[in-house]
């Protein structure tokens, strides 16, 4: 199974961003069965749907992405991306659609109730959030649903936001809530094994519909 699994850059006030820390946590302990393609992705908006889509014709079973959440106390499945794009860092646009005249939204066909109580399982706080934002962590779970949708392929694409580091917040004069960067890994492992044995169950039509169980 041919898995995309992309982070974000730092940006801001962070020198570093749990996506990414989390996504080199995970390849230590590389799961064997999914073949993972990794990306990080630069807070950019061009910059970022330029590489995307240089990505995404490679041609993938599944494309994960994640994303870091400055404030969020768990791990939060997004299951909508909205078509606003709001102002990015050092933007100062106003909020308009991502892709003129598309659609609304787009629903993602991860498993998402499996996985929460997968990770509820494991003692990992997690839930379902109903959608990632205005910003580039919706942007990209957005263009990465229509790009596909465009094409005719039915692959599916998941969005996490993790919580910040541990690490990350050791310094920092605001008390934010955080994860350690193990148990960041450990979420997204659990994830990617799941999606792994689900493909092949199921075979191609693994995700559909959403709610496999």
């Amino acid at each position: 199974m041919r898995v995309l699994l992309t982070a974000f850059e730092p940006y801001a006030e962070w020198p570093t961003n749990s996506s990414w820390l989390a996504l080199v946590e995970v390849l230590k302990h590389r799961t064997p069965s999914a073949n993972l393609t990794t990306r990080r992705y630069p807070v950019d908006f061009e910059r970022l749907q330029e590489l995307l889509n240089r990505d995404l014709a490679q041609g993938y079973d599944a494309v994960l992405h994640l994303g870091q959440a400055p404030g969020a106390p768990v791990i939060r499945l997004e299951s909508f991306a909205l078509n606003i794009g709001g102002p990015v860092y050092g933007d100062s646009q106003l909020t308009k659609p991502l892709i003129p005249h598309g659609p609304a939204a787009y629903r993602s066909l991860m498993p998402l109730d499996r996985w929460h109580q997968l990770l509820l399982r494991q003692s990992i706080p997690a839930q379902i959030s109903y959608h990632a934002g205005t910003y580039l962590c919706n942007a990209i779970m957005y263009l990465t649903h229509h790009w596909l949708a465009e094409r005719g392929q039915n692959i599916p694409v998941g969005f996490i936001h993790l919580p910040l580091a541990t690490s990350q917040v050791v310094d920092h004069l605001q008390a934010w809530a955080s994860l350690p960067v193990t148990t960041l890994a450990q979420a997204i492992t659990c994830v990617l094994d799941d999606m792994v044995a689900t493909h092949a169950r199921l075979g191609s039509a693994w995700a559909s519909p959403p709610d496999l169980a």
